[in-house]
């Protein structure tokens, strides 16, 4: 595992920065999937993810471990908003710096909008971009309430949003709490506990996407953050805002 890092780091220094984008999307799948090779995590994908071409594209999905980033990569390379805790973590957050991810201050809201131009002008050059707009790790077993701000690049591109769930289980189909980053848990600990594991599943369930046009981008977090917990059975998030809302049919 040490060398599969070691070797990360190499081609992440020097052979990233002189491919092309399709190369670089390329080598980040493939880097992806050997990394979950080597955890014996096991990806299920049921959904369409979008299609390069297709127009401009988010995901909007809840956040269960530092896994999500290489599991959503091995199956369709793009591009990540994360928290700027994440930039920090060893070899993790570099690596995630290399891939293209922007790394978010939450707690201040011109460090927000700063972001997000960028993210527009991203998603208008063809990138899709993934958010987790929970705030934090959850353990897989509820979805909390969506921030909406994440949102608004994709309101600016008229680009359709795809909600994204994801769960983590053992081999028995119980929930894989190993794998999750809830809490206080450090990366180093989440790492020994995944690998007490003989092999870890990750459900990949795409779903239908959303149109932004005339949309209120806290009626979409909202309708995304329900629609992914119908999709993982788990009870439906309260809205952030006061307003009423009615649940999609």
């Amino acid at each position: 595992m040490l060398l599969h890092v070691v070797r990360a780091v190499a081609i992440a220094a020097f052979v990233l920065p002189f491919l092309s984008n399709a190369q670089r999307r390329a080598r980040v799948r493939r880097a992806s999937r050997q990394l979950l090779q080597i955890l014996a995590v096991r990806v299920k994908v049921s959904g369409e993810p979008p299609r390069a071409g297709d127009g401009a594209a988010m995901i909007v999905g809840n956040h269960v471990s530092w896994l999500d980033i290489f599991a959503i990569n091995s199956v369709h390379t793009m591009r990540f908003v994360a928290k700027a805790e994440i930039r920090r973590w060893p070899v993790i957050g570099w690596l995630c710096a290399q891939g293209g991810t922007l790394f978010i201050e939450r707690t201040q809201r011109r460090h927000t909008a700063h972001i997000n131009a960028q993210v527009v002008a991203a998603l208008k050059q063809g990138d899709t971009f993934a958010v987790f707009p929970e705030g934090k790790v959850t353990a897989g077993d509820v979805i909390l309430p969506f921030h909406a701000s994440l949102l608004q690049p994709a309101l600016e591109c008229d680009a359709r949003l795809f909600p994204l769930a994801i769960r983590y289980t053992r081999a028995d189909g119980s929930l894989c709490s190993e794998a999750d980053y809830e809490g206080t848990k450090t990366l180093m600990e989440t790492l020994r506990a995944m690998l007490t594991q003989p092999v870890i599943h990750v459900h990949l369930q795409f779903l239908p996407p959303l149109a932004c046009e005339g949309r209120h981008r806290s009626e979409l977090a909202h309708e995304a953050a329900l629609l992914i917990a119908a999709a993982l059975n788990v009870p439906a998030p309260r809205r952030r805002t006061g307003k009423a809302f009615r649940p999609p049919a």
